[in-house]
């Protein structure tokens, strides 16, 4: 049974002051629970499951877990769940070490996020750069925030396996050496299919109504463009951000 004081808590995490407050975020689900605790055994506070999930699915994390168990029905499940549809399982992890050496950035390829506020939208890019072994998504501080509930539950268990850091992107890239590749995805940009692409480098990725702000764009030095097919026909203005990402992605990962 869970109390009311603990779904009063829960609850709270929903609000970024809280999370950062107590340095814990919520994960819901067995998949998502199940791919965090694997990475960060250490960092489980709170598990919170239907007496059908700790007993089948859930009995491996629950017997090695070092931390309060809360035994609960579906409908007390409901009370303390974010999701419309809870999913067996609730937890509370410490935060993840999100700390990232800029140095070792030069070597790699790495997402840069200017302004995305949409949680859907940073949750999937975490989750695509999962997918194409992308082991950093830097954020600027307007970024949505990546222990958002909404944006956890986007990424499917990939925020357990790719750094997200947040950081001034202008002195980010005063950092890196001169002429160090800065990709990013511009209206009067290069066709992306026609450009020669490097292996390593940033990709940046810019809010989803105004694009990469004006001080950012300016230190592109690679502006690249996804055309729309055929060319010069009258389409959407733009293509969604975390879209735009993933077919990025998958041109470097096809030439790489």
């Amino acid at each position: 049974m869970i109390s009311k004081n603990k779904i009063k808590y829960l609850h709270s995490l929903k609000t970024k002051k809280f999370r950062d407050a107590e340095g814990v975020f919520v994960a819901e689900g067995p998949k998502v629970v199940g791919d965090i605790f694997s990475r960060n055994k250490s960092n489980l506070m709170l598990l919170v499951g239907t007496t059908e999930w700790l007993k089948g699915e859930g009995r491996a994390i629950a017997s090695v877990a070092n931390c309060e168990i809360i035994e609960v029905t579906e409908e007390e499940l409901t009370k303390a769940s974010f999701l419309c549809h809870p999913q067996q399982v609730l937890a509370v992890f410490k935060m993840l070490d999100s700390h990232v050496d800029t140095n070792l950035l030069t070597s790699k390829l790495t997402i840069v996020l200017d302004g995305v506020q949409d949680p859907g939208n940073l949750g999937t890019i975490i989750r695509i750069a999962d997918w194409f072994g992308i082991e950093n998504v830097i954020c600027s501080a307007d970024t949505a925030d990546a222990y958002n509930p909404k944006v956890v539950q986007a990424t499917m268990g990939s925020i357990a396996r790719v750094n997200v850091t947040y950081m001034n992107l202008s002195v980010l890239f005063d950092s890196l050496p001169k002429d160090f590749p800065i990709y990013g995805t511009l209206l009067e940009g290069d066709n992306i299919y026609n450009q020669e692409l490097t292996e390593v480098g940033l990709i940046v990725m810019g809010n989803e109504g105004k694009g990469i702000s004006p001080a950012i764009r300016n230190l592109v030095n690679r502006a690249l463009r996804i055309p729309n097919y055929p060319e010069g026909r009258a389409t959407a203005d733009s293509l969604n951000v975390a879209i735009a990402t993933a077919i990025v992605c998958a041109e470097f990962r096809r030439r790489f």
